[in-house]
């Protein structure tokens, strides 16, 4: 499991972890004895805090067995009680990793296995948050991308300019978000007496997706041990007198893929 992985360094980064679902304790205990989960698994009992605190999942019929399931989600909370993050996915299915967590916070470190890029503008490092993937996780591919000196790369908002952007390749199993930009700062260009959005210092550019759980991906899915991410960066930088040939860099990365764990429990709800 993702998160009993990660639990050290999580600790190391002065986090503590906890989960709270409407299982019951019986089926709880099942789970953390077959997967040797160490930290907390509470059971909120006819989902009381999933109710407090707003996220209960109200696509799910009353009187179902599914009903009292949250929409899933992650909350950051600090010493005091008091939320200061929160992470929510568009689907039941789908689950933050804590890697992704980590890089929405700014917080991750570059991983061994990130790539560096040198062109004659930008020095680029990519990186995926995740190695191994199943269905349902959301995990990122992350651009640490440095301007060269007197360089800039036009943000969303410039008008008439090729802004910078990662145009990643189809993939059946693959659902997609929007990529995630940082706040940009606007560039005046004297001899046109014109204001425009760029990047000129260290940005970070996030990709997010999701191994999908749709009937067509399940599918694909079977007997699948691997996924492959790729796709091209592509910009076009220019400096204080004129604009450079615009650019396209191919980036592709392999993560494998694990099944979920679908046993249940043999224990009462």
């Amino acid at each position: 499991m993702e998160l009993q992985s990660r639990l050290g360094e999580l600790k190391a980064q002065g986090l503590g972890l906890a989960v709270i679902t409407y299982d019951s304790p019986a089926i709880l205990t099942d789970f953390s004895r077959r997967r040797g989960i160490t930290f907390p698994l509470l059971s909120d009992a006819g989902s009381q805090t999933i109710k407090v605190y707003g996220i209960l999942n109200t696509t799910v019929a009353a009187g179902t067995s599914n009903y009292g399931i949250p929409f899933p989600g992650t909350f950051l909370i600090d010493r005091t009680g008091k939320v200061t993050s929160r992470f929510f996915e568009e689907a039941y299915q789908e689950r933050n990793t804590v890697s992704t967590i980590m890089i929405a916070l700014g917080n991750a470190n570059t991983p061994a296995t990130a790539k560096r890029i040198e062109t004659d503008h930008l020095d680029i490092t990519s990186y995926v948050s995740d190695e191994i993937v199943a269905p349902g996780t959301l995990f990122s591919l992350a651009f640490d991308v440095k301007p060269n000196a007197g360089i800039h790369v036009y943000a969303p908002g410039a008008k008439d300019y090729k802004i910078i952007n990662f145009r990643m390749d189809a993939n059946p199993i693959l659902a997609t978000r929007a990529l995630q930009y940082p706040p940009s700062e606007i560039y005046y260009f004297k001899p046109l007496d014109e204001r425009v959005p760029v990047f000129q210092k260290p940005f970070r550019l996030v990709q997010s997706m999701a191994v999908s759980t749709s009937p067509d991906a399940r599918s694909a899915l079977k007997g699948v041990d691997t996924v492959t991410i790729s796709g091209s960066l592509e910009y076009q930088a220019c400096d204080d007198r004129l604009c450079f040939t615009p650019q396209s860099i191919p980036v592709s990365y392999t993560v494998k893929v694990r099944q979920l764990d679908t046993e249940r429990a043999t224990v009462p709800k």
